[in-house]
């Protein structure tokens, strides 16, 4: 299992993130991203995850493995 970690203090609203994997984030009503902190990712949305973290221009989602 892997781990988002999303810091919204990063987050300009691009909103790449939430566009190429909708399953896992969304926007807020200002167009960030809504979720923050760390977030599971079940497994069958493994690779929305991976190109969520290399979507943002801002380095604002990182990804881990493991438990946290």
């Amino acid at each position: 299992m892997s781990f988002l970690t999303i810091e919204k203090s990063r987050c300009q609203g691009h909103g790449r993130c939430y566009s190429v994997a909708p399953d896992l984030l969304s926007d807020d009503e200002q167009g960030y991203v809504a979720e923050t902190g760390e977030i599971a990712v079940p497994a069958q949305f493994e690779a929305q995850a991976e190109e969520a973290v290399n979507a943002c221009p801002e380095i604002a989602i990182r990804r881990s493995t493991g438990t946290v």
